[in-house]
């Protein structure tokens, strides 16, 4: 396992922005019009504080949208290599914004083309693996999201990973299906049984560690009985006695059962990236959470 640090947790370059941006706006991928971090800049800053990988993000504002051009993701490609740091995964916040299990069929469309954009900009940025959020019941930073019923939310949700699945196939990335605040799969059984029903080695599992701490889950239990189907790891931790979206802490300062989870991603074998997913930014986090996954990943 080593170490890697989203995108999300950058100071944008606009003086005070990281003030006034809260955790649900970096979620969603909006900034309030902020200037984002050069992705080169973030590259670098990332590779000082001690990270092996930087995971961009793409969302339908900042410097990496569905429109972003096959030259520009092959020109960060370069300079990541230069820089010396991997481009292992990208994460998105499209669903927030255009959801892939949207009442209405013409949204649902246009999500799933975006994220199809999105799988070919993994491929052209030499990374490996896509995070995807399918859709969602509810959204809790989101109020104009009309709910959408469990069984319909369900379904297209795997319609849209089955047609996703195949473009990851195709392209030789992957597929990695998130649990999140989004009123779906709150079992690792029915997430894991999600995937296998889709039955595409390419579609699996990004498991956010700190994600459900909140909703009675223990997370050395999910990895457990997501096992193989895990294809890459969320770090966050999270206070319990909030209970809110301001209960995502610095990490360590939760209540994340870090030994235990470490132990159960070594006894499964997963050997990928460790990717710190911190908001809002400020000027110390990314040395303070490179040094506590220094100390997250020498637990066991």
């Amino acid at each position: 396992m080593f170490k890697a640090i989203s995108y999300w947790s950058f100071m944008p370059e606009t003086p005070d922005a990281a003030t006034t941006s809260s955790t649900s706006a970096s979620w969603s991928g909006d900034q309030g019009g902020t200037t984002f971090c050069p992705p080169p800049k973030a590259m670098r800053l990332a590779r000082d504080a001690g990270y092996a990988a930087l995971e961009l993000c793409v969302g339908l504002d900042g410097p990496l949208t569905p429109a972003t051009s096959q030259k520009q993701c092959e020109e960060w490609r370069a300079e990541a290599e230069r820089v010396g740091i991997r481009l292992d995964s990208v994460a998105s916040g499209m669903t927030w914004a255009c959801c892939p299990t949207d009442l209405d069929a013409s949204v649902r469309r246009q999500a799933i083309e975006n994220h199809k954009a999105a799988l070919r900009q993994v491929a052209w940025l030499g990374a490996t693996s896509l995070l995807f959020v399918p859709g969602a019941v509810l959204i809790p930073w989101a109020p104009s999201y009309k709910p959408v019923r469990y069984d319909f939310a369900l379904q297209w949700a795997e319609e849209a990973a089955r047609e996703l699945g195949d473009l990851a196939a195709e392209l030789g990335v992957e597929l990695a299906v998130e649990n999140v605040w989004n009123g779906l799969f709150y079992s690792p059984i029915e997430l894991r049984d999600f995937v296998d029903r889709i039955n595409n080695p390419s579609v699996g599992v990004y498991f956010d560690i700190g994600n459900h701490l909140n909703h009675q889950q223990w997370p050395p239990h999910w990895i457990e009985l997501l096992g193989r189907r895990i294809q890459r790891i969320h770090v966050k931790d999270f206070k319990l006695s909030d209970g809110t979206l301001a209960g995502f802490c610095d990490l360590l300062d939760g209540d994340v059962p870090w030994l235990e989870t470490i132990q159960a991603l070594r006894k499964i074998g997963y050997d990928r990236t460790m990717t710190a997913e911190m908001m809002p930014p400020d000027p110390t986090l990314l040395a303070r959470t490179s040094t506590a996954l220094d100390r997250i990943l020498n637990l066991a």
